[in-house]
């Protein structure tokens, strides 16, 4: 047996090159200043301080302090760990120099660590991009080098039929932030022919291989060869046969940590993401078994399981393993993207800042970190830092499309419209049928003025898409367009006859105040009530509970096996939960959800829900209090929303187990916590003041009942969000909105006397046009056009009974 030399192949004598070049007393160690050099000089678009440089020369002699030489520094083999730790990037690094592999090779350098001299550049190398795992048996060299071969000779084949194949992947962002655009992971590998006979020659010599490799004189010789074929494989994107090796790897050692890990990273490459949680969760177990052993590969395992669960939608589960992975390894950069990114994809911008400013901090080149700190940077308002971390992105990757695309939507908030359209425009270029940008560059060129080439883009984003979205869109700016137009000849009528006349700028609308807002009987919704329940609703949509039916609730209480804890802030018995075990019950009532709208989903009720259940940001929440505070927004009829919000209460551990009646303290606290999650903009109540914290009574449904309907600080918007939700689908024929020129879908609010409509939001916004402005205004409200046409029959019955009187009088 035979340890493999460190710099044994292309990459090899690549990282070779790169220390020759700075070992400027040709030592065999780079001391700080050589190190210093080296990391400014691959870093050409990055002015480090003095401070920067010193931080990063620390972590690097303090995390291989086993590859450093007192008298000389870091040598030859200490350079290429840090490079297989992921630490840096071979091929860019040596690309940044310019440095050629067919220049002579200059005299080899004397490595301590290693009794082996430098080999030929020629020989092959499998991939140990981010593990320490190297070759052991000189055969397994041998099968590797075949598969080099077959490997190259397939590729040059596929791509004398194929031609060129572009791949955009260094544009988009690492996994770890649900946005509105990012290919998915089969878009960003390269795409083999596996129907071809030269895909079907190539499997029948790997098989050969892998054959040569099983026949091997032991069962550890077995497991090097299998791990060396994975892994060669996995390096050229073959991730299924890669898949294969690793299995069988797996077989053969079935404790060792490796071959689960690699197996999972395979399995999320080729988007088969459960299985591939399933197996690096063996793989963590398998580590954290080993004691010691594993330490090194423990943060890559925590991150490439956070990766998983991030695809499958549960971005709590992927921020603990996130943090666990910065935890361990606080030196690993990318886990600390990956935490940021996920932190901002639930809503936490704060600290999701902390960690994206950490990792660029470790890796000043990062696009992808510069990238996403800058939408957290936006969301937090700071909109000037955010403009300057999506530039840096786009100064390392000019190509980098969600950085493009982000700042266009920065662009179009702070209304520099010019500036968002070439944005846009620099995205479509990367990517010419994104139908989000293309709209968005429409918008952005309305905003600017130009009018004509607005429409031009928002039909090319229509063909890019059916949606109705888009269609609805393009209607809109038809109407405004026309609005314009009539408005002009208005303006241009006027300054003929008056001599003068106005820009014809401003709004065509006046807010009116509540008092002058008048209802047609009890059956319009007051206009405030009106606003409120349209936020719920926006919210309710949002978290997508009109597809959970409520009794899904009441079958999670009786399945759930949680225990009763005193973990809470209150000190009370409760059934407290992690917030990432809280996510896989939602996973479940939210099936029917892809994994983006899933997260998008957890996001909103991370920030409304878990935010006021969990005040004090313990991690952990009551799940009966959550139930109870979920259930008015699922689907189903109130009666049944309003018995399973008690029943779970009735769940709760400081309730008597068989008992159907509940503390009405208990109770009050539900409805106060109900208020602050969905009507914090009217405050809350002073409930406990009012009926007392220290009332030991006990209330049964019907009083609770009571307490819920309760107009003023109860929960009885309830029925104003359940006549939305009815009337999402309804339309009024051809009636528009008097204000946002909308056609009017779910109730239409008339204005008696003036005959003009209003949509549903312009109503509770107290918007009414500028030509019937009057001193009082009176509203009724249709549900549906059926309605409308009942009450003009019957206003007509009651003229023609008048007339016939006055006849027969």
């Amino acid at each position: 047996m035979t340890v493999a030399p460190p710099t044994k192949g292309p990459r090899g004598e690549k990282v070779r090159r790169i220390f020759e070049r700075f070992d400027a007393n040709a030592d065999g160690g780079l001391d700080r200043s050589e190190m210093a050099a080296l990391v400014v000089a691959v870093n050409p678009r990055v002015n480090f301080s003095e401070e920067q440089i010193n931080a990063i020369l620390d972590e690097v002699f303090r995390t291989y302090s086993e590859f450093i030489d007192a008298d000389r520094g870091l040598t030859l083999s200490g350079l290429l760990r840090t490079y297989d730790d992921g630490a840096g990037d071979v091929d860019r690094d040596f690309d940044a120099l310019r440095l050629q592999l067919d220049q002579p090779p200059p005299a080899a350098v004397s490595d301590p660590s290693s009794s082996h001299p430098p080999l030929p550049a020629e020989e092959p190398q499998p991939a140990r991009r981010g593990s320490k795992q190297e070759i052991v048996f000189d055969n397994t060299w041998k099968i590797v080098e075949d598969l080099e071969i077959l490997i190259k000779r397939l590729r040059v084949k596929q791509a004398k039929k194929d031609g060129n194949n572009n791949n955009n992947s260094d544009a988009y962002s690492d996994a770890g932030w649900s946005r509105d655009l990012g290919p998915s992971d089969s878009d960003r590998r390269p795409v083999y022919d596996e129907s071809g006979p030269d895909y079907a020659v190539f499997l029948k010599e790997l098989n050969v291989l892998r054959g040569q490799a099983d026949s091997a004189r032991s069962r550890e010789e077995a497991f090097d060869g299998q791990m060396a074929i994975g892994r060669s494989l996995y390096e050229h994107r073959l991730y299924k046969e890669a898949l294969t090796s690793f299995k069988r790897a797996c077989e053969l050692q079935p404790t060792d940590v490796r071959p689960h890990f690699r197996a999972g990273s395979s399995l999320h490459a080729l988007g088969r993401h459960a299985e591939a949680k399933e197996e690096l969760l063996l793989a963590l177990e398998a580590a954290e078994a080993g004691g010691t052993q594993w330490a090194h590969l423990l943060p890559h395992v925590h991150v490439n399981l956070g990766m998983a669960l991030e695809a499958e939608g549960f971005i709590l589960g992927a921020c603990e393993h996130y943090r666990e992975a910065a935890i361990l390894s606080p030196n690993h950069y990318r886990a600390l993207k990956l935490l940021g990114s996920a932190l901002y994809g639930v809503g936490e911008y704060r600290a999701a800042e902390k960690a994206l400013t950490e990792a660029v901090y470790l890796r000043p080149d990062y696009a992808n970190a510069h990238c996403d700190l800058g939408s957290a940077l936006h969301a937090l308002g700071d909109d000037e830092k955010a403009i300057q971390e999506f530039q840096k992105a786009i100064d390392l990757k000019p190509g980098h499309v969600e950085a493009l695309y982000n700042l266009g939507g920065l662009f179009i908030d702070a209304g520099r419209f010019q500036r968002a359209s070439e944005m846009y425009t620099r995205v479509l270029a990367v990517w010419p049928n994104q139908w989000r940008a293309q709209l968005n560059k429409a918008i952005a060129l309305f905003g600017a003025g130009e009018t004509e080439e607005a429409r031009k883009a928002m039909k090319e984003a229509f063909k890019m898409t059916k949606r109705i979205e888009v269609h609805d869109a393009i209607v809109h700016m038809k109407q405004l367009q026309k609005k314009k137009k009539k408005k002009k000849k208005l303006l241009r009528r006027s300054s003929n006859s008056s001599g003068g006349g106005g820009d014809g700028d401003g709004p065509d609308f006046v807010v009116v105040e509540v008092s002058k807002f008048k209802r047609v009987g009890r059956k319009t919704t007051v206009r405030q009530e009106l606003a409120s329940a349209l936020e719920i609703r926006a919210f309710q949509m949002t978290i997508r509970l009109g597809r959970c039916d409520v009794e899904l609730l009441k079958k999670e209480m009786g399945e759930a096996d949680v225990p009763v804890s005193y973990s809470g802030t209150t000190g009370a018995p409760q059934r407290s939960i992690r917030k990432a075990a809280l996510e896989i019950i939602l996973r479940r009532l939210l099936r029917s959800l892809k994994a983006e709208s899933f997260q998008g989903a957890m996001r909103a009720i991370n920030e409304r829900i878990l935010s006021v259940l969990d005040a004090s940001g313990s991690g952990r929440v009551d799940l009966a209090m959550f139930f109870a505070v979920l259930a008015p927004l699922c689907s189903g009829t109130p009666d049944r929303r309003k018995r399973v919000v008690f029943d779970a209460l009735l769940w709760r551990p400081v309730n008597e187990t068989g008992s159907t009646q509940i503390k009405r303290t208990d109770a009050i606290a539900y409805i106060k916590i109900l208020r602050a999650v969905y009507v914090p903009s009217h405050g809350v109540s002073d409930m406990m003041e009012v009926h007392g914290e220290s009332d030991a009574s006990k209330i049964s449904f019907p009083e609770f009942l009571a307490m819920f309907d309760d107009p003023d600080w109860g929960f009885g918007i309830l029925s104003t969000l359940v006549k939305l939700e009815e009337g999402d689908r309804k339309r009024h024929g051809r009636h528009i909105c008097a204000i946002c020129r909308y056609p009017i879908v779910g109730s239409r609010f008339k204005e008696t006397r003036s005959q003009f409509s209003l949509c549903n939001r312009c109503y509770s916004e107290g918007k009414v046009p500028l030509a019937f402005k009057q001193e009082e205004y009176s509203f009724k409200e249709y549900g549906s056009e059926s309605e409308a046409l009942k009450d003009k029959c019957a206003c007509f019955n009651l003229h023609s009974r008048s007339s016939q009187g006055d006849e027969a009088d």
